[in-house]
């Protein structure tokens, strides 16, 4: 059973997280702490001119399915919309408690955290850089948005 809830792509993906680290110059950030078992992902994230993300990193400590999430991030988000995250965070949300496929598009791989769904004590780290990056992306647009008032 967790051989099945720890697979080899779900490792690989915690141990190559890409995108680590904080930026210099961050439009917006975001800070997410899955209160059941202390995981935390803060992300920062620049926005392109039309409101797409252009540059992204992350600081993420959490178990190897939260690190699995924020390496799916890493690995698609250059070039996603705040709407696409959402939708993404959405669908996985649906996905891990009420039998949802899961995402789809760009961040279709963070469907290998299917099996997440029987384990619901995993269910916020798996989440939290997901959460941390809409709300980075949020916080850029309001951003974006006072600047341009």
């Amino acid at each position: 059973m967790i051989d099945d809830l720890y697979s080899a792509r779900i490792l690989t993906l915690a141990a190559n997280m890409p995108r680590t680290g904080r930026l210099d110059a961050p439009q917006g950030t975001g800070h997410r702490v899955a209160k059941l078992c202390g995981s935390t992902a803060t992300v920062d994230v620049v926005l392109d001119d039309a409101g797409r993300v252009a540059d992204y990193a992350q600081t993420v400590k959490a178990c190897a399915l939260g690190q699995a999430a924020a390496g799916v991030l890493g690995e698609h988000v250059i070039g996603a919309t705040g709407d696409e995250i959402e939708q993404a965070r959405d669908a996985l949300l649906a996905m891990l408690k009420s039998g949802g496929e899961g995402p789809e598009g760009r961040f279709a791989d963070l469907r290998l955290l299917k099996q997440v769904a029987d384990y619901p004590a995993r269910h916020a780290s798996t989440l939290v850089a997901v959460e941390a990056a809409l709300d980075a992306v949020r916080a850029a647009e309001r951003t974006r948005l006072s600047g341009a008032a």
